[in-house]
This record gives C-alpha cells, structure tokens and sequence, in this order.
C-alpha cells in the first residue's frame, strides 16, 4: 500500500470519529427526551404528526405493544408500497410513461425497501416513476432506517431501565428519528450533493448527440434527495442501474468522501450514543473499538487482494489490468475496496464498483461482512442491536470460563435471554443456507447463474446472504428478476429483519424487568481491551463455524483455482 493510499485510508477514518461522537451524543439526547437546538423547528412537528395520527407518544409500551406496532407498521408500508408501483401508469410525475412492474417484482421490491434491504432486480431508470421514487422509495428509506434506531433504543432501555415493563413508544422513536436525526442530516447531504453535480429534477429524459455522433438517451429525476438518505439511512438503493458508480449519483472524488461518510456516521455515532444512555463512555468506545478491529481486518483482505488483482488477466501484458477490473477509474482501487468494505459490514448495499469481478478473495469478504449479521457497525439501529446481541453470548461465554451467572451492566444474562439472542444469530443464518441450498438443487435456482463452477453458487450465496442480511448489494451475474428469485428473496429479507428484531424486543423487555445489581470482586470487566478482543473473536468464530464450508466450495476454491491458473 503507498503513501496516499494510507493517508486517504487513515484521513478517512480519523474525520468519521471526529463527526460520530458528537453526533452520537446528540443522538443519546434525541433518544432520552432531552432538551436539544432542533427542538424548536421538529417539536411543534412531532405535535402535529401525532395529533394527526392519533397517537399519544407518551404512552409507554410493553415489548409486545412495541413490536405489535413495528408489525403493523411494516406490513402496511409493503402493501402500501406495493400497490403504489402496480397504480403507477395511472399516476402523475411519470414522464415517461412506465407502466406496472410485473407483481412479483413489486412484491419484492416493496419487502426489500420496508426492511432496509433495497434489493433490486431491476434498474431504476427504466422501471420507477418519479413519484414512486420519491414517495414510495425514498419515504421508506427514512422510516426503515428509523424502525432500525428504535429498536436499538427499546434494547437499550431494557439494559438500564429498573424492574420495569415498558421500553419505551415505538411511533415516538420512529419519529423523533426521523424528524431530529434522518431529516435534517438528509436534507444538508442532499444540498451538498447538488452542488458537487448530483441532478435534482423532474424533467423528461434527455436525448443528446456523443462526439461520435451516436444518440444518447440521459436519465433525469430527483436524484440528489434519494442519494442523501440512501446513503445515511444504510439503505443502499440506486436511482440508476450503476448505483453510486453512475455520475449522476457520484460526480466527483469528493462526493464518494461524503457518501461514503455518511454510510457509517450513524451506524459508529451509535456506538458512541450507547457510551452517554448506559452512563458509561467506555461501554460505548468497546463496541467501537471491537468493530474497528473487524472492519481494518476486512478492508485490509478486500484491498490487498484487488491490488494483486487476477494473475489470469495480468498475463494479457496490460499493467494494472486485472487490479482495475470492474471499477471506476474516477476511484482507483483503494476507494472501491474501501467502499466495499463500508457497504456490507453496514446494511446499505450501495455500490461504487462491480463485486461480481473482485477477485474470489476480495468477493468474499463483503460476503463474510454481511453474513456476520450487520454487527461490524452494521446499518442504521440494526448495527448497534446486532452488536449487542453478540455482546449477549460473549459475557455468556465468560460467565461459563469463571463459573458465574453472566452479567451485563448489572443484568443478569439467563436462560431467555440466550435463547432469544441465539435465535437472532440463527434465523438469518438459516435463511442464507437454507435458501442457497434450495437454489442451487432446483432448476429455477441453477437458471438463472451466469457463471459456471464455484463462482456460480458465490452468485447464489451472494444473493441470499445480501436478502436475508438486509444489504441489498448483489453478485450482480445471477438473474435475480425471475417468479423464483423474487419470492424467495423476498421472504429472506422479511425473516432475515423480523427475526432478528422479535427475539430482541422479547430480549429488552426481559431484561427491563430484572434489578441491576451492583457490581462485585467476580464482576468480568467489559470495558477494557480484552472484552473488545473477546467480542471480536466471538463474531468471528461464530461466522466461521456457520458459514465457512458453503464458503469452502465457492469463493475459497475458486481463489484456489484462480492462484492454478484455472478458469471456469
């Protein structure tokens, strides 16, 4: 790695920390009720949103109220969503006249944008209007986002609160999310997208003449809005088909600096937001620091192994060829295995390159990232609950090497409590096997691979791990806008969100309920060194021990092969 390389790496990470911890104390006041500078302009706002609604955001709730809420809420925005893009000939700011999706595509693309996933089997230039973007697409990327730091809050509250039977009002976290954090952050990204290029209109497309003197058809729409809070909602889903490797989303070096800013600064400002609502920064800094150490790790593998590039591709004589295979050359390659790495140990999904052609070792770790299950900062709420869920089973193992009933900030970790968090670690998982499986046996599965060998079944598991993982990201080889893919995927991004987050609502309202008992001479510290480093293995030997003989047979054999000078 040169010089710059490292100083573009080390400058990027140095300003992130310096955003998120300020952020992250705001957020923890944004989340307690307490006194903030936007109380002013969004508390008359909120007044209104629930006078309309006819909810009172008082009312507290029991674990089971809250995810009751979460549900319904959900569910309706999936139908909603869904009947949207089947009315969307019939409605206005469609200039050019794009009719229905066909209904399994609907269907899928409504699940993935209510559950933070944006999958999409289809390319947004050529399929949505404008007003679905916008009031189908867009809307959901704030409230999915929003549903994810609600959860987090409800699991935090049941950490710190005392013999209670409440977690909190899910509609007053969705809220205040969204009108305190997501919206003024969006609407200051978008300004700033706009003035680096980014487009913002409503215009018909556009025909023009090339040098050539080809014709050219240049999609326009409101892109800038979209782009903002795609990227700081870890949403990830692209106005055009090349996502955030299209100009028109990502004009300039320094537009890919600030989305790619935006991708972690809630997911690690949360982390620090933990620290302030526990009453104890160093809680917080150990969930950062465990983090920081998987993400150098994984970045470190993606960019070693796409600088080496394919030995294949470099014996044609071009210099450099292979490294710059599938990216763009306005980034180089730092900057996409960086963005890489940022877009699947988060939940986002956007792309600034094409993954299908990293190298098979470079493949595989945004795979291995997203199959951790969101906890190496991971997306926006999700990240934090998904870290925490792992900090569950971690003070649970300690407890079993020194023989006491495990801890965690004075509650006791008991038998219901590792349940549910061992059925939050194994339903995603199951889901990307289980899935992967079915595929790769079934005609529907095996048709639509583009590749054969084991970069075909890396295309399957790419697919399942990114639905049923809430990315959204893709292999992009495989044909995914098939009756099969769409049902199935839709149904593993639906049990890959829903069953994490039910088990851990049932995790906050236990543990709310329990004493905190002071700490003791047998009390396991977890704010030092060694629990961020036992943390840390945790994630990883677990991912290993799930994931790593479906690994073997695709992206690992096919390193293997390609370092044989084999090529399917």
């Amino acid at each position: 790695m040169s010089g710059n390389e490292l100083l573009q790496l080390g400058f990027y990470l140095v300003v992130l920390v310096l955003l998120a911890i300020p952020l992250g104390r705001y957020m923890a006041k944004v989340l307690q009720g307490e006194k903030t500078f936007m109380d002013v302009v969004m508390g008359p706002l909120e007044r209104i949103i629930y006078r309309a609604c006819g909810i009172d955001g008082q009312q507290e709730m029991t674990w089971r109220e809250y995810a009751a809420s979460l549900l319904a809420f959900n569910i309706l925005g999936i139908i909603s969503l869904l009947l949207l893009q089947l009315a969307q000939g019939l409605l206005p700011l469609n200039p050019q006249g794009f009719g229905a999706p066909r209904w399994d595509l609907a269907l899928n693309t409504a699940v993935s944008f209510v559950t933070n996933t944006n999958w999409q089997a289809y390319s947004g230039e050529s399929t949505m209007s404008y007003l679905t973007q916008m009031a189908g697409l867009t809307v959901h990327n704030f409230v999915s986002a929003a549903t994810g730091v609600a959860v987090a809050a409800a699991l935090i509250r049941g950490l710190t609160r005392r013999q209670a039977n409440s977690i909190g009002n899910f509609w007053s976290d969705l809220t205040r999310t969204t009108l305190w954090i997501l919206l003024p952050l969006s609407l200051l990204g978008a300004l700033v997208l706009v003035s680096q290029g980014v487009i913002q209109n409503f215009s018909p497309y556009v025909n023009v003449h090339t040098l050539q003197g080809a014709n050219q058809t240049l999609a326009m729409g409101p892109v800038a809005s979209q782009e903002a809070i795609k990227e700081l909602g870890t949403n990830g889903g692209g106005f055009f088909n090349a996502n955030s490797a299209h100009p028109f989303e990502n004009p300039t070096p320094f537009t890919n600096l600030f989305e790619m800013l935006y991708i972690l600064l809630i997911p690690v400002g949360l982390t620090f937001a933990f620290g302030h609502m526990v009453k104890d920064t160093k809680q917080g800094r150990v969930l950062f620091a465990a983090a920081l150490v998987l993400f150098v790790l994984m970045l470190g593998t993606v960019y070693s192994s796409e600088i080496a590039g394919n030995p294949l591709v470099s014996k044609i004589g071009i210099r450099g060829a292979s490294a710059m295979e599938g990216k763009e050359v306005r980034f180089g390659v730092v900057n996409s295995a960086l963005w890489a790495a940022i877009t699947t140990v988060t939940s986002c999904g956007a792309v600034n390159a094409m993954h299908d052609s990293l190298t098979p070792l470079g493949g595989m770790i945004p795979m291995l990232a997203i199959m951790l299950g969101e906890c190496v900062f991971g997306g926006v709420g999700t990240g934090l609950y998904s870290l925490l869920t792992f900090v569950i089973l971690t003070v649970f193992i300690v407890g079993l090497m020194v023989g006491r009933t495990p801890e965690y900030l004075g509650k006791k970790i008991e038998g219901f409590e590792m349940k549910m968090a061992v059925l939050a670690v194994l339903i995603p998982s199951a889901s990307i096997l289980l899935g992967s499986g079915l595929a790769t046996v079934i005609p529907a599965g095996t048709s639509s691979i583009a590749n054969p060998g084991p970069h075909g079944l890396s295309e399957i598991l790419y697919a399942f791990s990114s639905a049923s993982g809430n990315n959204g990201s893709a292999f992009a080889g495989i044909n995914a806008n098939t009756l099969f893919y769409n049902l199935a995927l839709a149904l593993a991004m639906f049990i890959g969100r829903f069953g994490v987050i039910i088990p851990l609502l049932a995790v906050a309202g236990s543990l709310a309920k329990k004493k905190i008992a002071p700490a003791g001479a047998g009390t396991f510290e977890t704010t030092g060194g060694l629990f961020a480093g036992l943390l840390s293995g945790v994630i990883l030997i677990v991912g290993a021990l799930t994931f790593f003989p479906a690994l073997a047979l695709g992206p690992i054999v096919e390193q293997l092969m390609m370092w044989a000078g084999k090529a399917f």
